[in-house]
């Protein structure tokens, strides 16, 4: 009797551990297998950590694959320095709008720009490592923006008919102390350089680049300014149809240039693991076993656990210039994250992904490396810089550049 009741318990557990076996393996089928179609060379992976910087490393990161391209040098440059210069004009624009412009730790690809276009740039090691002057390994800003919001705010909202300048010596006084002097000359490699000098020498010519939009709310192939308000400077982009926007990108990649990316990473397809998918919702639950009413009833983690468990087989958005523009006149295509596009790969089902460097450090499965489907892009790009030589010519001709 024994012996049978052992067979019987063996029995069962040997069945448990098959179908567990058999689940992992179906699990496993639909996690994406990619295959590189092209890849450019990138700098290495670097971590914002608690820091609302993306802006700043996805930029350098595409202006460091630039200076790769055009000379094979690679470069560190220092994101603190664009920090900087960038968060005092910031200031200085809240104040002259009297508070009615938004102070925060965010930017855009064209803040980097203008920084090096007006004071250049340094090396990563002319200045402090980032978060080490108050005792951190990595940035983090949550002390440094405590102090920083309300100065500014005291300062725009004075009640004075006159205020004096020494408000921004006091600022950058505080910027300062968190971030470091921004170096007036340095020494690199045995040469001693100044910003500008130093910007002189990567090879690059900054009128090169541009950004570019897909909205219907302006008429395409003019410029405007992307109203999100990180876009403090209103700087502006190009205006083309989604369809010439995804051309555009392709034909960078193509060409061997990168893309300084900025849009929404608000979205359930945005994982932490590594991937960006441009869920169809809809037609998801049913895919899940879970009909409209059960679907409404899941907690935002189970959806989520149960739209990644789907993998390849993840049914998408057929993002149109409708979808973009829908999503930006309701706040759901929000200004999140910037990122650096690097490469295209497909997966094992024949999907194309853009390889995309994060600044989260080595995060995820692959390594600080997102897989975001073209979709996804096309669905919720903001904007993005680009050399203007990678734009395919006929575009170029309706764009006048």
């Amino acid at each position: 009797m024994k012996k049978l009741l052992f067979l019987a318990l063996f029995a069962v557990l040997a069945i448990g551990a098959q179908a567990q076996d058999e689940k992992k393996d179906s699990a496993d089928s639909k996690k994406p297998v990619f295959t590189t179609i092209k890849e450019l060379p990138i700098t290495s992976i670097k971590d914002q950590n608690r820091s609302g910087t993306c802006w700043a490393y996805s930029t350098l990161s595409f202006f460091e694959s630039e200076i790769l391209k055009k000379t094979g040098k690679t470069y560190d440059l220092c994101e603190m320095f664009v920090a900087n210069k960038d968060y005092l004009e910031r200031a200085v624009l809240t104040v002259r709008m009297h508070g009615d412009s938004q102070f925060s730790q965010g930017g855009s690809a064209g803040d980097v720009l203008i920084i090096m276009k007006q004071h250049g740039i340094c090396p990563e090691n002319a200045m402090p490592a980032p978060g080490t002057l108050q005792g951190d390994s990595l940035a983090n800003f949550n002390e440094f923006f405590s102090i920083m919001e309300p100065y500014v705010e005291a300062v725009a909202k004075n009640k004075a008919k006159k205020i004096s300048n020494q408000w921004k010596e006091g600022l950058q006084g505080i910027i300062d102390a968190y971030l470091g002097k921004a170096p007036e000359t340095f020494t690199y490699e045995g040469k001693t350089y100044t910003p500008q000098s130093f910007m002189a020498s990567l090879g690059l010519n900054l009128d090169d680049y541009v950004s570019i939009t897909s909205y219907t709310h302006h008429p395409f192939y003019t410029k405007f300014a992307v109203e999100v308000q990180d876009n403090w400077r209103w700087d502006q982009s190009y205006n083309v149809p989604m369809d010439e926007m995804m051309r555009i990108i392709d034909n960078a990649i193509d060409n061997g240039y990168t893309v300084a990316w900025g849009g929404d990473v608000s979205e359930e397809g945005f994982t932490r693991q590594g991937l960006a998918i441009l869920y169809d919702t809809k037609a998801a639950q049913s895919l899940t076993g879970s009909d409209a009413a059960r679907w409404l009833k899941l907690t935002a983690t189970e959806k989520k656990n149960k739209l990644a468990s789907l993998g390849v087989d993840a049914p998408e958005v057929v993002p149109t210039q409708e979808y973009r523009q829908q999503g930006f006149d309701n706040w759901e295509l929000t200004d999140d994250h910037g990122m650096h596009i690097f490469g295209i790969a497909k997966d094992q089902n024949g999907k194309e992904y853009y390889m995309v460097k994060n600044s989260w450090g080595e995060y995820g499965d692959y390594k600080g490396i997102w897989y975001m489907t073209k979709a996804y892009i096309a669905g919720k790009t903001m904007d993005f810089l680009v050399n203007k030589n990678a734009i395919p010519k006929d575009i170029r001709k309706k764009l006048g550049i």
